[in-house]
């Protein structure tokens, strides 16, 4: 990947001010991740060919093979939005930037899946740090600066179904496989980019509208789904999600609970 094609009339206000690709790295969020407290690297977008140490939700492996993919990590320097709004903009960004592959739109699995014909294109691992005190505030007293956090994603771009191994290749996909064609991994790049800088500022101005493209991407509004969460299990009908505290589920027991992304996967 080209640093410069990926600039190419990139106009965003905050996601890609900097942008870096390297050849090869254990994983794009470590490497973004150390930036992480630098108001100067806020928006840095870090690009690798390769990830020897990718991983996923809950430390799963994220497979992707050399220059087959779209290996991206954004760093958000002293964030305001919380994780559960900022993972619903993101798998927003990631779904609008995929779009209509063939006969199917990206739809979003909560919490970080992206998926095209019930089958995943692309995962997000959103990552923070803790918060931390500085010595003084302006006034003089302690102040609390808020968490960097790094979104990674992952768009599957080049692969073959023999790319993924035997357990995933009636799950996985990629744009190649969808399209029948040969994707443009710069343009996507680009497009990602703009995406997601457009949905983390409509996400800062109006949870409103940000909450009403998700629920029309949504593959789990309305369905029967089971969680497992904390060692426990939860079946029900998903009838929301809440922008700050996660996804709402009438229970088959009885009653409403709502279910943290940081804790909860969607069980087949």
């Amino acid at each position: 990947m080209d640093v410069d094609r990926i600039r190419v009339s990139l106009a965003t206000e905050r996601v890609g001010r900097e942008i870096m690709v390297l050849e090869s790295i254990g994983s794009t969020n470590d490497a973004a991740g150390r930036y992480a407290g630098r108001n100067q690297y806020d928006g840095l977008a870090v690009f690798a060919e390769e990830q020897t140490a990718g991983r996923g939700r809950t430390g799963t492996r994220w497979y992707g093979g050399r220059r087959q993919s779209i290996l991206c990590s954004v760093l958000l320097v002293d964030e305001q939005a919380g994780g559960e709004l900022l993972s619903l903009a993101a798998a927003v960004a990631v779904a609008e930037c995929v779009g209509k592959l063939g006969r199917d739109h990206a739809m979003i699995r909560w919490p970080n899946d992206v998926m095209v014909g019930g089958r995943k294109i692309a995962g997000i691992l959103l990552e923070s740090t803790m918060p931390y005190r500085s010595a003084k505030a302006p006034d003089g007293s302690k102040g609390v600066v808020n968490p960097s956090y790094v979104i990674g994603i992952g768009i599957n771009c080049h692969q073959k179904p023999e790319s993924f191994p035997a357990q995933l290749r009636v799950s996985a996909t990629s744009i190649d496989i969808e399209t029948g064609s040969v994707c443009d991994r710069e343009s996507t790049a680009r497009n990602l980019l703009s995406s997601l800088d457009h949905w983390l500022c409509v996400a800062a101005r109006s949870q409103a509208v940000l909450m009403d493209r998700w629920r029309n991407r949504s593959m789990l509004l309305g369905q029967r789904i089971r969680l497992a969460h904390r060692g426990r299990s939860f079946a029900g009908n998903c009838i929301g999600v809440d922008p700050q505290k996660g996804l709402i589920l009438q229970l088959e027991r009885g009653g409403v609970r709502i279910f943290d992304a940081a804790h909860t996967r969607i069980v087949p």
